[in-house]
């Protein structure tokens, strides 16, 4: 009796729109036909959360690259971590194109303080996780 490992991801989608719409970034973005996508996603499970535990769900915005932004998520009962994610988005412009960060972040009105740089780690997690690119080949040779 535990929540579904494929939940925690839905409940992680939910709370990034949430503060999306909350911050009013939403709405600009809509205008714009700017939509956010999940490129890759990782994540840690300590404890297991149970029927009726209450628990909060954090996101942060860890910083940003030349193509996408990274933002860890947690499960905090408490103030315990049960579980940690790193999530890489991509932002999408209809009818077709791909705002980089700096973009996106300008057409939010600029970042309003510091801009973060990214932890080694996460940078070393984006490089070990990716695949080719869309168009290129990636072929499964598992044997």
């Amino acid at each position: 009796m535990h929540m579904n490992n494929g939940i925690y991801l839905t409940l992680l989608d939910i709370a990034r729109f949430d503060l999306m719409k909350r911050a009013g970034a939403w709405q600009k973005l809509k205008k714009l036909k700017i939509h956010p996508v999940v490129v890759q996603e990782t994540i840690t499970f300590r404890k297991s959360l149970t029927p009726w535990l209450r628990f909060q769900v954090q996101t942060k915005l860890i910083g940003w690259d030349e193509q996408a932004f990274f933002i860890g998520q947690r499960f905090v009962v408490k103030g315990e971590i049960y579980a940690e994610a790193v999530v890489k988005l991509r932002f999408l412009q209809s009818p077709k194109g791909t705002p980089t960060p700096d973009e996106v972040n300008e057409k939010l009105g600029g970042w309003p303080g510091e801009v973060p740089v990214l932890p080694k780690w996460v940078t070393d997690w984006n490089k070990g996780v990716a695949l080719p690119k869309g168009r290129e080949a990636a072929p499964s040779d598992w044997v």
